[in-house]
């Protein structure tokens, strides 16, 4: 695999360890659609090179980042609290959100995890257009917007 881009988590386990994520450059199959391979080193049961592929080369690097993304999060290593990015300035690095626009009503839904289970919200607090939910552990949940077309950006009203 030709490399474009690489990260190194953190292992917090004894002894300390390295997660190594590596993008590879998409070429184009015999099909027409294009490939990206990856690897997760480090990460149990992801020892080894994967691919996927997409329409053209950058959906095909797209659907990679999104595929490392999901085996981080879902990693028992990661819901252990066992990975870490310690290279990133003030510890801040991206987050995933999660957003559900309902154009007809003109709502919107920001989560901030994959999926909320009926239940798990149990606070709600309202303030103009916007009702913040709060999980049992007082971390916010999401946010649901009124006035979608009003509030998000163009670019996320897809």
């Amino acid at each position: 695999m030709y490399e474009i881009a690489q990260r190194v988590l953190a292992l917090r386990t004894d002894p300390p360890g390295d997660v190594v994520v590596t993008i590879g450059l998409p070429y184009e199959e015999p099909t027409g659609e294009w490939s990206c391979p990856y690897r997760i080193d480090g990460l149990e049961g992801w020892e080894h090179e994967r691919k996927v592929t997409g329409l053209d080369s950058l959906e095909a690097v797209e659907r990679a980042m999104v595929m490392v993304r999901a085996a981080l999060a879902g990693s028992h290593e990661a819901k252990e609290g066992l990975l870490s990015w310690e290279g990133v300035p003030g510890g801040q690095r991206a987050q995933t959100v999660y957003v559900t626009v309902d154009d007809e009503r003109n709502i919107a839904y920001i989560a901030m995890k994959d999926e909320i289970v009926p239940g798990e919200v149990v606070r709600q607090v309202a303030a103009e257009g916007v009702v913040l939910d709060y999980g049992d552990s007082g971390r916010l949940l999401g946010l649901e917007l009124s006035d979608a077309a009003g509030l998000l950006p163009p670019g996320m009203r897809i």
